[in-house]
């Protein structure tokens, strides 16, 4: 197979520019994805010295009781209890989704609260926002998201510009040690980049369901094609039918517990006197994940839904952004650590290489040919990609204004 060589050279252009221009957020990236991998033992720790207790009496107090005393410490109801069978771990208590979760943990012996948690309070919460977000906020979390979007067009791009045609399939296996700095920090940046590429683009999806541009395009995707959730996941228009009596919580965690989810099991409370009790569990693999919606006053099954029943593109997109955080177990963990550790070492390559190949008082932008023109095929590949990443679209937009604007410039 032969490259085209204008291409490739268009290419190789864009691919340093947008690498230069990138460098630096992508080693931010991958050096705080790495440490955020460590995000469930820092938590853990934290919660553990909370959560223990001494299991020193055989009578446990009412989960009533619990639920009122954690309703009083948090100044609000509860919304999910997490069922624990331990005898020396308090009961957790839920308030609020996401990053305004808290947890309350009361000792199930005396009643009393223990202490609360929330990820806020951690210093890996930093982590994260300087992850997702740089520590700026709402601009902050667009810059992430072109910056990503970018990476999957580096990695495209590398792939066809770096591509071993010149010097065999070995290429693609053996860095040349013994052919000068430049050469060996080439081969380590574009070998690696090789052979991560696919893992890379998998972590990219995982990625961006997370991102405001991308994130609310692929939920209206899967609204517009009812591809995600079914509605009554949540228990939205599931109803218990009014008595005068609700079932005790002691009696639906018993409920609860009859299931034998897999995995951790939380209890949802309902929401008003119409809603229901949920019962659902957190684990891998994922098809064994249900969520079951309870009369809170029978105590009935009122709905019951198996991971069957998850649209495929949020089947799909749960699965990369468990991925994404290493989840799958010990391997994902490592594999996950590894990419990271990789990708930092291989940007670090491309600026040493820079640094070798750069002639001084030059940026050292590669040429291309004035004669080069896009096909059709590269003028669709670029749209597809900006309709798919709106963030790319809007600076491919920008850079064509700005050639425009320099081709002007020199015209006069």
């Amino acid at each position: 197979m032969k490259k085209d060589k204008k291409l490739n050279q268009w290419f190789w252009k864009w691919h340093f520019i947008a690498g230069i221009i990138s460098l630096p957020f992508v080693l931010v990236l991958s050096i705080t994805g790495a440490i955020y991998l460590f995000k469930p033992d820092v938590e853990k720790e934290a919660i553990a010295n909370i959560q223990s207790i001494e299991s020193t009496q055989a009578i446990t107090v009412s989960y009533e009781k619990q639920y009122e005393n954690a309703k009083e410490y948090l100044k609000k109801k509860p919304n999910t209890l997490i069922l624990n069978n331990e005898v020396t771990k308090g009961n957790e208590f839920i308030s609020g989704r996401f990053g305004g979760k808290k947890s309350v943990f009361v000792n199930k012996y005396t009643g009393k609260v223990s202490g609360s948690f929330s990820a806020k309070n951690t210093w890996m919460y930093t982590v994260r926002k300087l992850h997702g977000e740089l520590l700026g906020g709402k601009i902050g979390t667009k810059i992430v998201e072109l910056i990503a979007s970018w990476m999957v067009v580096l990695i495209l791009t590398g792939l066809y510009i770096w591509w071993p045609f010149s010097k065999g399939i070995k290429g693609a296996f053996i860095i040349r040690f013994k052919e000068g700095r430049r050469t060996l920090y080439r081969d380590l940046h574009a070998v690696t980049g090789f052979w991560m590429s696919i893992l890379l683009l998998v972590i990219l999806a995982g990625g961006f369901p997370w991102t405001d541009v991308f994130g609310s395009n692929f939920k209206w995707v899967q609204k517009v094609t009812n591809t995600g959730y079914p509605k009554t996941w949540s228990g939205r228009g599931l109803t218990s039918t009014l008595k005068e009596k609700r079932i005790t919580i002691e009696e639906m965690v018993l409920i609860a517990k009859q299931q034998n989810l897999p995995g951790v099991t939380s209890l949802g409370f309902p929401k008003s006197a119409k809603s229901t009790f949920s019962v659902s569990n957190k684990t891998f693999p994922l098809d064994a994940q249900k969520m079951l919606h309870f009369d809170q006053y029978s105590g009935k099954l009122v709905k019951e839904h198996t991971w069957s029943d998850v649209g495929f593109l949020m089947r799909g997109r749960m699965w990369v952004m468990a991925f994404h955080q290493g989840e799958f177990g010990a391997w994902n963990w490592w594999l996950m650590f590894g990419i990271a550790i990789a990708l930092t070492a291989m940007s670090l390559a491309a600026v040493i290489s820079y640094i070798y190949r750069k002639q001084k008082g030059s940026w050292g932008v590669p040429k291309v040919s004035t004669k080069f023109k896009l096909t059709k095929s590269n003028i669709i590949s670029i749209i597809g990609l900006s309709i798919v990443f709106p963030m790319f679209g809007f600076s491919v937009v920008l850079i064509f204004l700005y050639e425009k604007l320099r081709a002007l410039k020199f015209s006069n």
